[in-house]
């Protein structure tokens, strides 16, 4: 028994000696929460992970800083996790852990996975127990995030598609620079007009779209049409695709045919490369995400325009589905790490929080109250261009296609759509390219469907 005893104390010698030796070991998270607590030791702490770089990175971490110094009681620790598909494989391997992360940002197609994955804490709960009113969020940001009547994340950053294209370039070939076009024949016209040839070289080229399935799925359910089945997923697990209807054939036969005229750019699929291209000239109207429109502004050697998506000529305008990111609780954390997180949720809503992330970032402000502070009314006197795609957001009909769709296998599906895209400058047919995708997309739902025991 004596020599037992003796075995036991060593051992647990050993375990102390790992545990106090753990911090060189540790991960990043874990890391910042020591950081955090020997600054301000008290408080309770809430780790943040995010994927904004750059002055986005600059901008959330000023807004961390002035809730942090605003009170006592919570210290919100920013740390930047990589890209949004980075982020997500990192929370993957510590969800549900107590290395989780308080609260993590996921991009909007993320959102069935994260629902699926059983390791979150939907922000319903604290809603309901804080009788909060979410009807100050904008309804047409909030509803993606809102499934059966349960909010599951909070809306941050979040964007919609907008026609950009070159004013100076519409005056040159005498179309109204203050009328963009708002149907796909008013569209194939323009560009024809804007299309500029020297010899056989195009030196401009009337239209591109990035080869990005956001870009699809927008064009999509702006004419109302839906991405899957089950009610685009929100009334059950969707089984297959439904985007190569009518609708859906509709916007690649309108790629397609632009680009057989010789008026559509194939950019890739470079966000910097479609930027670039369109600043240099190359092309004169393109979509763009509203978060870049301030920046495009400022760099372009032109006047730049912005405005709403075309649709179908026969169709009734929907309006855009949200686009960016939303943030997310963790359910293996402490009620009291939660009810941390909840307070700097609710104070990144206010309006002021709101105003000065809309100025800094280019995004949506979540609560539509922020547009009425005065430094965002300086900002849309300076950039103009800012409000329509405001305006846009808030014309959008609340429906099952401007809702979004959910699927677990949102990312895969998107690059089926891309590829089919792509083929098209191959001289595809349309619709075999948009079956062809869809088929795809059906097989990988079919797997996540069996794996989830369906």
């Amino acid at each position: 028994m004596k020599k037992l005893l003796v075995i036991l104390s060593a051992l647990f010698l050993l375990i102390m000696s790992a545990c106090s030796s753990s911090g060189t070991t540790s991960t990043d998270s874990k890391e910042a929460g020591d950081a955090s607590k020997q600054d301000s030791p008290g408080k309770t702490e809430v780790v943040f992970w995010h994927a904004m770089s750059g002055e986005l990175e600059t901008a959330l971490n000023e807004i961390a800083k002035e809730f942090n110094e605003s009170q006592e009681e919570i210290e919100v620790k920013p740390i930047f996790q990589g890209t949004y598909e980075e982020s997500l494989t990192k929370f993957n391997t510590v969800a549900g852990t107590e290395d989780a992360p308080t609260i993590m940002q996921v991009f909007e197609v993320g959102t069935k996975y994260m629902i699926d994955s059983g390791k979150i804490q939907p922000v319903q709960k604290f809603i309901d127990e804080d009788n909060y009113d979410t009807s100050q969020w904008e309804k047409n940001i909030s509803n993606y995030y809102s499934v059966n009547g349960t909010q599951y994340s909070m809306p941050f950053n979040s964007s919609t598609p907008v026609v950009v294209y070159n004013k100076d370039a519409f005056k040159e070939a005498g179309l109204d620079p203050e009328n963009a076009p708002m149907t796909y024949s008013e569209l194939k016209e323009a560009a024809k007009k804007l299309t500029k040839k020297d010899g056989d070289k195009t030196t401009q080229y009337g239209f591109s779209i990035l080869n990005y399935g956001w870009f699809f799925e927008e064009l999509l359910a702006s004419q109302g049409g839906l991405y899957v089945d089950q009610e685009n997923g929100r009334k059950g697990d969707a089984t297959k695709a439904t985007y190569n209807d009518e609708k859906g054939l509709k916007v690649f036969s309108l790629i397609s045919d632009m680009y057989k005229e010789g008026t559509y750019y194939n950019v890739g699929q470079n966000w910097d490369d479609m930027r670039a291209a369109f600043q240099s000239g190359k092309i004169a109207m393109y979509l763009d995400s509203s978060a870049g429109i301030r920046a495009l502004v400022d760099n372009a050697p032109f006047e730049v325009g912005v405005s709403y998506l075309p649709v179908p000529d026969d169709a009734e305008r929907q309006g855009v589905i949200i686009g960016g990111a939303s943030v997310w609780m963790s359910n293996g954390i402490s009620e009291e790490k939660q009810k941390g997180a909840w307070k700097f949720m609710k104070y990144l809503t206010t309006p002021e929080v709101q105003a000065k992330w809309h100025v800094k970032s280019g995004y949506f402000a979540i609560n539509p109250a922020a547009y009425e502070e005065e430094m965002v009314k300086q900002e849309w006197e300076k950039y103009p261009q800012l409000k329509v795609t405001v305006d846009q957001l808030r014309e959008t009909k609340a429906n099952t296609a401007t809702q979004g769709a959910l699927i677990s296998v949102f990312p895969e599906s998107r690059q089926k759509v891309v590829t089919a895209m792509e083929s098209l400058y191959q001289g595809m047919d349309p619709k075999k390219a948009l079956d062809q995708a869809a088929e795809e997309t059906n097989r990988a739902l079919e797997m996540a469907n069996k794996k989830k025991g369906k």
